[in-house]
């Protein structure tokens, strides 16, 4: 459980943005087990319903929907719930997301990748993953958001599950580290893919 921007607490189902973006979950589909404020179950045995649903809420993601794919902005409906007991507004969305990240973890993992493994340079990682085509002068020499991810995840702002990082350490040598240890999050069944293919499926699992 994470908190955005608006303060409402986001939780993860097990939905991924794929299967979200063709059908918003029903209420009962995703409601959560307790809120994960307070700690109250949301249907208790006996009791009255303790989270109920409260509308949908937009959350804007960008990112590739795959390894082979262009890189898109979509916009999904979150479910909304409030905890009758203690008021709180729960957010559920898919387990992709990232609290305060405009990009899917996924394609953060997969850009992880692209620079660190890979060894692309910063301008081809964003034509990759970001789905903007006008930029400005700087994004011809770089690109400040994957900086800003590698030292973020150094830090352990950014999949704080990982081993940690030297935060001294070159950005392409932390990014080559988190990469591999995302691709080992990875289904099983993906491991005759290529390793960066595999930070992109294995980075859900870590959000």
């Amino acid at each position: 459980m994470s908190r955005n921007r608006s303060g409402h607490s986001l939780v993860h189902s097990a939905l991924d943005i794929k299967s979200w973006q063709q059908q918003v979950p029903t209420v009962e589909a995703v409601r959560p087990a307790r809120c994960p404020a307070c700690g109250a179950a949301s249907q208790p045995v006996g009791g009255p319903l303790g989270l109920h649903g409260h509308g949908l809420r937009e959350r804007q993601v960008r990112g590739p929907a795959g390894p082979n794919a262009p890189a898109v902005l979509l916009v999904l409906q979150l479910r909304r719930y409030r905890c009758l007991p203690c008021g709180a507004v729960i957010l559920v969305g898919p387990r992709e997301l990232l609290p305060r990240r405009h990009y899917s973890a996924a394609a953060i993992g997969f850009a992880l990748a692209l620079y660190g493994l890979v060894l692309a340079t910063a301008r081809e990682v964003r034509r990759r993953i970001s789905p903007q085509t006008i930029l400005g002068a700087t994004a011809f020499t770089g690109w400040a958001t994957l900086r800003r991810w590698t030292r973020d995840v150094a830090h352990r702002r950014l999949f704080a599950a990982l081993p940690s990082s030297d935060p001294g350490a070159m950005l392409r040598r932390v990014a080559a580290s988190a990469a591999a240890s995302l691709a080992a999050y990875a289904d099983p069944t993906s491991r005759g893919e290529a390793l960066e293919h595999r930070a992109f499926l294995g980075a859900a699992h870590a959000a």
